[in-house]
């Protein structure tokens, strides 16, 4: 099984170099690896201590943030590595200020492995929610590297729980131990044979609590925003943006609205401007017109902010009176809803979001508002926007929530520092 993985692998790496001809994305993909190992050699010497997380994309980094900071802290001579696979990940990512080295993670095959792990040479390994490479992880079983799971999820439908899942089941031998998200994903794990399992919970609640201890303010939002109810509407898709824009065109003009789209390529970011009727202005726009006090003095006159920028999103939300989160109307589904809850905010999405654990116990605890057509989103907006009482109410639903989940963090640095420093 496992010479066809790694047939089905090098089969893979051909396909992608194809595609990179056409696909700006996948040309990312492709290019970011070549410098790899040049950059590896140059930053890490032999007798220097590493530690290695692994994240698949942006939300798996922001998931493991919180424990890379209390690793870093613990292990202050160590150095952090950190390995994107996706460029959604690496490309936002690449310059952050919690890791000494981030790279991509090569393709797995046996010789990247080998070559890899004998650059980095980690004491540590961790790999963030999912992902479970073969090559990799069977290296570092050999090496005897420790290796975790952390905010790991299982889930009943994945081949490590199928009649056919041998192979994908050793995989899983070479962790030490599993820091699982909830009670089911345990269960699975122990179903499975592995008893070194232990819920911790989900990292990312402690990640949106210490935003709260950040210096959130955004001067240029405060000034749209003009005291005025204000709806934020965070990674946005086409498909919800088509029942937001006819929600927008028809609503008083004692609302605002901050639009930050998940995909803020120009075109796209110009079509969406053009088909709100409202007055309305990009990010771009103000950064141009500005003046030398930091001020454009008729940004309080607009309704719509159009966010074509990256980054600032989780400040914007600490502004929001009601937040719409986007992704809810596509597959896999909604995004990230924890970051406007911990701020209070009330939220409404789309209609899937069943994978995702936190959007359906917020959906039923009734801080979270799902829609399915127009006519619910504008019911959902009109209760919010006319009735205070309700707000505030589903706002601290949500902020209390995540007051509620917040602990992962902990419970894995106890477990790690028992096993390592002691």
């Amino acid at each position: 099984m496992l010479f066809l993985y790694n047939l089905v692998v090098v089969l893979a790496s051909q396909i992608v170099k194809l595609l990179a001809l056409f696909s700006p994305k996948m040309k990312l993909f492709v290019n970011g690896r070549k410098d790899v190992f040049p950059t590896l050699k140059s930053k890490i010497v032999t007798n220097d201590k590493t530690i290695w997380f692994h994240a698949a994309s942006l939300g798996e980094f922001e998931q493991g943030l919180p424990v890379m900071e209390q690793i870093k802290k613990q292990f202050p001579h160590h150095k952090i590595i950190v390995t994107f696979f996706s460029p959604s990940g690496y490309e936002v990512r690449k310059n952050n200020s919690i890791a000494d080295v981030t790279v991509y993670l090569p393709l797995d095959t046996k010789s990247n492995a080998q070559k890899f792990i004998d650059a980095v040479h980690p004491e540590l390994v961790f790999f963030i929610k999912y992902e479970y490479w073969p090559n990799y992880l069977n290296e570092l079983k050999d090496k005897k590297i420790k290796t975790y799971l952390i905010s790991g999820i299982f889930r009943e439908n994945q081949a490590f729980f199928k009649w056919y899942g041998g192979f994908y089941r050793k995989a899983l031998q070479t962790f030490d131990y599993f820091f699982v998200q909830n009670d089911s994903s345990k269960k699975l794990v122990q179903r499975i044979g592995f008893n070194n399992v232990k819920v911790s919970g989900d990292t990312r609640f402690d990640r949106v609590v210490s935003i709260l201890e950040r210096d959130n303010t955004l001067d240029f939002i405060e000034q749209f925003k003009d005291n005025t109810t204000t709806i934020v509407i965070g990674s946005s898709w086409p498909k919800d943006e088509n029942l937001l824009v006819n929600y927008i065109n028809n609503s008083s003009d004692a609302v605002k609205f901050i639009i930050a789209p998940h995909n803020i390529k120009s075109e796209q970011i110009e079509n969406l401007k053009s088909q709100i009727k409202k007055k309305s202005i990009l990010y771009s726009e103000y950064k141009n017109e500005i003046s030398p006090d930091g001020r454009n003095d008729k940004l309080e006159e607009f309704q719509v902010f159009i966010i074509d920028t990256i980054g600032i999103l989780t400040k914007i939300y600490s502004y929001a009176d009601i937040a719409y989160v986007g992704g809810g109307f596509g597959n896999p589904g909604v995004h990230n809803l924890l970051e406007p809850a911990t701020f209070g905010v009330p939220i409404v999405i789309g209609p899937n979001y069943s994978h995702f654990a936190e959007a359906t116990a917020l959906v039923n605890m009734n801080g979270c508002v799902s829609i399915k057509d127009q006519n619910q989103l504008n019911n959902a907006f009109d209760s919010l926007i006319n009735n205070v009482d309700e707000r505030y109410e589903k706002g601290h639903i949500c902020s209390t929530f995540v007051q509620m989940n917040k602990g992962a963090t902990d419970v894995i640095l106890k477990h790690i520092l028992n096993e390592n420093l002691n």
